[in-house]
C-alpha cells in the first residue's frame, strides 16, 4: 500500500480544514478525532469512519501516512499517531429522561467536560443552546475523552424545545437542587439547563423554565459550567437511581 507524502494531499487537507474551520464542519457535517484512543472508542461505540489516517510503519489500520506529515496536520502540539474522520450525529430533538442543555458555554473545553460527565452520570443527552461551542470541535471532541460517540447530541434555542421539566440552574436562587426536587418518572423527563460560568443563563430562558435550583456551594462566587454541570448531574443521579 503507498503512503501519503505529501502535504498538497487532499485527505491531508480536509483534515487541516475540518479541525482549524467551524463553517466546513458545518457544510459538511464531518468532524476530526485525533489520536489512537478517540479513534478506539469511535469503533467501540459502533461509529464508522469516513477515513482514517496513521502513522507510516505503526502497525495501525488505517491508510498510512508519513509521521511528520500527519503530525503537521494535527491540532495537537506533540501531534498524533492517528486521526479519524466521522459525520456528526444529531438527535432531532432531545430526549429524556435526563436531558443537559448547555446555553452560552463559549469554551469547546467546557462543552466536552460536560459531555464527558454526562456520559458518565446517565444522562440521556446532550442539547446545544445558542451561543454555546460546536462539540465537534477539535478541543471540545478531546475534552470529552471520547463520550462524544457515546452520548446522543441534539440543539435546542430553549426550554420549549426540551424534555420534560426544565430546571435552570443558576446562582444562589430557587431551590436547593437536591434529590427528590423532580421526580423524571412522574414528570415526564428532566432537562437541566446550565449557562456560561460568568454570565449564566440569561433572564428570559430562566423566566421560561419550569423550577429553578441552585448547588450550595460556599466559599466561592461560582463554579466553573463543567463542574457545575457535573456536581448538578450527580445529585440528579441519585434522585433517579437512589
Amino acid at each position: 500500500m503507498s503512503v501519503i507524502n505529501s502535504h498538497q494531499n487532499p485527505r491531508l487537507k480536509q483534515v487541516r480544514v475540518l479541525l482549524n474551520r467551524k463553517r466546513e464542519r458545518t457544510r459538511t457535517g464531518l468532524f476530526v478525532a485525533e489520536g489512537e484512543d478517540l479513534v478506539a472508542a469511535a469503533a467501540d461505540a459502533g461509529w464508522e469512519a469516513e477515513d482514517v489516517l496513521v502513522h507510516a510503519g505503526a502497525g495501525l489500520q488505517g491508510t498510512e501516512v508519513d509521521p511528520a506529515l500527519l503530525d503537521g496536520a494535527s491540532s495537537l502540539g506533540s501531534g498524533t499517531r492517528a486521526i479519524g474522520i466521522y459525520r456528526q450525529r444529531w438527535l432531532e430533538t432531545a430526549v429524556g429522561p435526563r436531558c443537559l442543555h448547555l446555553h452560552g458555554l463559549k469554551d469547546p473545553g467546557n462543552v466536552g467536560t460536560a459531555i464527558r460527565a454526562a456520559h458518565a452520570l446517565g444522562a440521556s443527552c446532550v442539547s446545544i443552546g445558542p451561543d454555546t461551542a460546536d462539540p465537534y470541535a477539535p478541543k471540545a471532541v478531546r475534552a470529552s475523552m471520547g463520550s462524544v460517540f457515546a452520548v446522543p447530541l441534539a440543539r435546542a434555542e430553549g426550554p420549549e424545545d426540551l424534555p420534560g421539566t426544565s430546571v435552570a440552574l443558576v446562582l444562589r436562587a430557587g431551590e436547593v437542587l437536591r434529590p427528590g426536587l423532580v421526580d423524571p418518572a412522574a414528570d415526564g423527563g428532566l432537562s437541566l439547563l446550565v449557562g456560561a460560568e460568568r454570565e449564566g443563563l440569561p433572564d428570559d430562558v430562566i423566566a421560561a423554565c419550569d423550577r429553578t435550583a441552585h448547588l450550595p456551594i460556599a466559599g466561592a462566587e461560582s463554579l466553573n459550567a463543567a463542574m457545575a454541570a457535573t456536581v448538578a448531574l450527580y445529585e440528579l443521579a441519585r434522585t433517579a437511581d437512589g
